[in-house]
């Protein structure tokens, strides 16, 4: 059975994802720990990150790397651009991509359960226009 990510990338669940190619895609997290917080996902449905072979691994930390500076352009005020792979939430590896104002901001208690779709929506337009101006139309999904 596919997992709730596979679902979201076939387009059978709403998402708001950024970044597609044939590794991996990102897209911004339903219950943020702040606002633009990503998640880089490989397309292959593997639980522990350390299950997946280098290559993968390599390429998802390039594509957290690319997020996060296009983060740094959205989010400026942020103290810092977090990454954390934590994987208890879904069995399907993902690369949380954060900006951060404290380490307290990496607590999941304290994430958004009920952020406004205006809000994800208007940070996933951001997102996308900073992966452009990078260079990185090929990759970037949606408007």
């Amino acid at each position: 059975m596919p997992t709730i990510f596979s679902r979201i990338r076939a387009g059978e669940i709403p998402g708001r994802i950024v970044w597609s190619d044939d590794t991996c895609f990102a897209m911004l997290d339903i219950r943020p720990l702040h606002r633009g917080h990503t998640l880089v996902i490989p397309v292959a449905e593997v639980d522990q990150w350390t299950d997946l072979d280098a290559e993968t691994v390599a390429h998802l930390m390039g594509v957290a790397h690319t997020i996060g500076r296009a983060l740094r352009v959205v989010e400026p005020e942020a103290a810092r651009i977090g990454l954390m792979i934590a994987g208890f939430e879904v069995p399907h590896t993902h690369v949380h991509v954060v900006p951060l104002d404290s380490m307290a901001d990496l607590d999941f208690r304290n994430a958004d359960t009920s952020p406004r779709a205006d809000d994800l929506d208007a940070a996933a337009t951001e997102l996308r226009a900073a992966l452009r101006a990078a260079g990185h139309a090929e990759a970037v999904i949606g408007e």
